[in-house]
C-alpha cells in the first residue's frame, strides 16, 4: 500500500510537502496525527537529530493514545517487531522515514 497525503497547514506552522506511506494499518486520524507529528519533529529539531524526533513522536503518542508507542527515525534501518492491530504506520517525509508503532506482546 502506497499512499501520498499532502500536509495542510491548520492554524500551525507544518512543512511544505507531502508524506508518502508505505505501509499502515492504523486509522485516518492516527495517519494524519503521525505525519503531524513528524512534521513538528522536523520543525523543532535538526534534521540529523533522529533521536529527538523519535522521542518527540512517541511522547505524542503515549500521551494521546496511551503509553506504550515506538518510534524508529531515520534513513537507513531494518527493523522487525510485532505490534498491536491498528497502531503501525510506516511513512516518509523530507528525506527521512519514519516507523511508528504499539508495541504488541
Amino acid at each position: 500500500m502506497t499512499t501520498i497525503i499532502a500536509l495542510e497547514d491548520k492554524g500551525q506552522k507544518m512543512l511544505e510537502g507531502k508524506a508518502l506511506i508505505e505501509d499502515t494499518d492504523m486509522p485516518i486520524n492516527m495517519q494524519i496525527q503521525a505525519m503531524a507529528s513528524a512534521s513538528k519533529a522536523l520543525d523543532l529539531f535538526d534534521v540529523i537529530d533522529y533521536k529527538s524526533m523519535a522521542a518527540h513522536i512517541k511522547k505524542e503518542f503515549d500521551t494521546k493514545y496511551g503509553c506504550g508507542w515506538q518510534c524508529v527515525v531515520g534513513s537507513k534501518f531494518g527493523c522487525f517487531f510485532t505490534h498491536s492491530k491498528g497502531t503501525f504506520i510506516y511513512f516518509t517525509l523530507e528525506t527521512l522515514n519514519f516507523l511508528v508503532f504499539k508495541g504488541s506482546a
